[in-house]
C-alpha cells in the first residue's frame, strides 16, 4: 500500500518568538499540495525565521524521517521519533503512535526548544509537523483536515 510521507520544520529564535514578530510564523503553512514525484520520496520542507518563513522544499529518502512507520494486518502504525531529547519543553508522556486504516492520514507535531551549552546564545526553537497519509492520495490531501491530528507541542517558555 502506499505510504505519502511530508516532513515540515519550522525554526526560529527568541526573536520572532512573541508579539507582531510571530505573525509571520504563526501564519507558516503545516500542510503543503505534493510535488509529482515518480519514485517513493518524502517531501520534505524547511522555514527558517532568517529567511521570512519562505519555504523550502525538497525530496528525500522515506527513511531519513523522523517517523517510525510500520504495516502490519492492513494498517499503518505511525509513531515520529523524538530527537534529540535534551530540546523536549516539559509535557505529559508521549501519546500511543496511531493505527491508519487505507485512506486515512495523521497530522503530528511536535515542538522543541535548545539553548548553547554555555548559555551564551539565546533560546532557538523548531516545530516538526509530520503528515502521513496511507493508501492513495491526492496532491492536495494535506490542504486538508486530516482524519487524525496529534498536538505534542509542549510549553516553550
Amino acid at each position: 500500500m502506499e505510504i505519502t510521507v511530508q516532513w515540515i520544520r519550522t525554526s526560529w529564535t527568541k526573536q520572532s518568538r512573541g508579539g507582531e514578530a510571530a505573525s509571520p510564523r504563526n501564519a507558516a503553512p503545516v500542510g503543503f499540495a505534493l510535488p509529482h514525484s515518480e519514485t517513493a520520496s518524502a517531501h520534505v520542507i524547511r522555514m527558517h525565521e532568517r529567511d521570512g518563513f519562505e519555504p523550502y522544499d525538497t525530496q528525500e529518502d522515506p527513511r531519513k524521517v523522523d517517523v517510525q512507520l510500520r504495516e502490519a494486518v492492513g494498517r499503518l502504525r505511525v509513531l515520529p521519533r523524538v530527537q534529540p531529547l535534551f530540546g523536549l519543553p516539559p509535557r505529559p508522556r508521549r501519546p500511543p503512535a496511531v493505527r491508519l486504516a487505507p485512506g486515512q492520514w495523521v497530522r503530528w507535531q511536535l515542538n522543541y526548544r535548545f539553548s548553547s551549552a554555555a548559555g551564551i546564545r539565546d533560546w532557538s526553537y523548531w516545530l516538526d509537523t509530520f503528515n502521513i497519509a496511507y493508501g492513495p492520495v491526492d496532491a492536495r490531501v494535506f490542504l486538508s483536515t486530516p482524519t487524525v491530528f496529534v498536538d505534542e507541542r509542549g510549553p516553550v517558555r
